[in-house]
């Protein structure tokens, strides 16, 4: 596959561009949804059961869209499957682009909540799929890596930008950049699926001769997959679906952080918007750092298996400081152990890479983003009313940040199955690596 590097260097800048639009708002969205629902206060309960409440919906909506998402990429490609997301993920970010009144706050949360069934998680299903089509099994731990560093630096950039601007300048320059990553995605990124014959709206052959795989007996994918199908991949391999089970309650943890960290610190230490942001700078740097040197540098020497454990015992240790926090700089101290948890889904993504073969990458991508999703729907349920109860005078004891603690047991179920995950061999495929592309 000739072009492979140049091609992975396209696909660096396209998920760089889109996740810099992302993250550049982040920091602010918490003070705009305050400020468009309960201005001049410091605590929500309207904000927050809206958060929780956006966030099952979609994570509903993308427990049916990943899967068929990762399964059309592999009929279709990639490339083709990117445009969508990349494109509908622009609208809500012009919306609060123009104004973010309480009229044009309910505009983008109704797009928002409509959009992201299709968009959260979608790119990064993509991006690992792609990743597994050009690189080979011995580096692909490491290529993972680096993929989810320069995500942290899209995280880190995001973050500094709109710590030095303004809340509206900040969305305007999110919108023309997510233009800018469509654009450019659709320009330079080339196909990496090979054997790619019928255009996205033709329909293809059932199946390509001679490219029969483990999962292709286990079960053929109709174009959206049913429940049975996703149950026939899991069975595939135990390592798989122990790393299914990793990503279900990592998914949780991380679920119960979007809807509670940001207004526990708001409640708990009266945070604003640069605040967030430097809280985020710091746990970014430290994630980028730890993903585009120490991760490349480790894996040739440490399993992947044993580096997801350390990641996870990393993670529940950085949500038990969070929920004891007795001063304003702990958040900032502790942003610093962040990094451990940024390092567990490329871990997972390669673990369950290897168990798939080369043609079903996205099935298998997009099964492990939909189980993701799961969480994401079944967490606001659980954190988003914990939080509201332990921030009211009806809590049952004292413990501001005991929906952070509980999020931080979440994490710890999934560091103990991980101690039991073993690695299997890997499905047999012909990836060229990034030693023979630079030839």
């Amino acid at each position: 596959m000739e072009g492979s590097l140049a091609d992975m260097c396209h696909l660096f800048v396209t998920v760089f561009l889109s996740y810099l639009a992302t993250f550049m708002v982040i920091p602010a969205i918490t003070d705009v949804t305050m400020s468009a629902l309960c201005p001049g206060q410091s605590h929500c309960s309207l904000a927050i059961y809206l958060s929780g409440f956006q966030q099952a919906v979609t994570g509903l909506g993308s427990v049916v869209m990943m899967p068929l998402i990762g399964n059309l990429s592999d009929k279709y490609g990639r490339k083709a499957m990117l445009t969508l997301p990349m494109t509908i993920s622009i609208v809500p970010l012009v919306i609060l682009a123009y104004r973010r009144t309480t009229n044009f706050f309910y505009a983008y949360y109704l797009f928002k909540t409509i959009t992201a069934m299709v968009t959260n998680g979608s790119l990064n299903c993509l991006a690992l799929a792609y990743v597994a089509d050009v690189v080979s099994d011995g580096q692909r731990a490491s290529a993972f890596g680096i993929l989810s560093g320069v995500v942290s630096a899209a995280y880190v950039f995001g973050t500094l930008a709109t710590r030095c601007l303004t809340t509206g300048l900040a969305f305007q320059i999110a919108a023309s950049v997510s233009i800018v990553a469509a654009v450019y995605m659709r320009i330079f990124l080339k196909e990496s699926v090979e054997n790619l014959t019928q255009p996205i709206l033709k329909e293809a052959p059932d199946d390509i001769e001679g490219h029969s795989t483990l999962l292709a007996k286990a079960t053929e994918f109709k174009a959206i997959p049913s429940p049975r199908d996703l149950f026939c991949l899991l069975k595939i391999s135990p390592t798989f679906s122990q790393a299914a089970v990793i990503a279900f309650f990592n998914s949780l943890a991380e679920g119960g952080v979007e809807v509670s960290l940001l207004y526990f610190l708001k409640a708990r230490f009266n945070f604003n918007k640069d605040q967030y942001a430097v809280l985020m700078l710091i746990g970014g740097v430290t994630a980028m750092v730890m993903q585009l040197l120490f991760v490349p540098l480790l894996t040739p020497f440490i399993a992947e298996e044993r580096l997801l454990s350390v990641a996870l015992f990393g993670g529940f240790t950085y949500f038990l400081l969070y929920s004891i926090a007795w001063s304003k700089w702990v958040p900032y101290a502790n942003a610093l152990l962040s990094a451990m948890i940024v390092i567990v889904p490329p871990c997972l993504g390669s673990i369950a890479s290897k168990q798939i073969g080369p043609n079903e990458q996205g099935k298998a991508q997009g099964c492990i983003q939909g189980i993701n999703s799961l969480a994401t729907v079944i967490s606001p349920i659980i954190f988003s009313p914990l939080t509201v109860l332990f921030f009211s005078e009806e809590a049952p004891f004292n413990f501001p940040g005991f929906s952070i603690l509980c999020i931080g047991f979440a994490m710890m179920i999934s560091f103990i199955q991980s101690v039991f995950i073993r690695a299997a061999a890997p499905i047999p495929n012909h990836k060229i690596s990034f030693e023979s592309e630079e030839g």
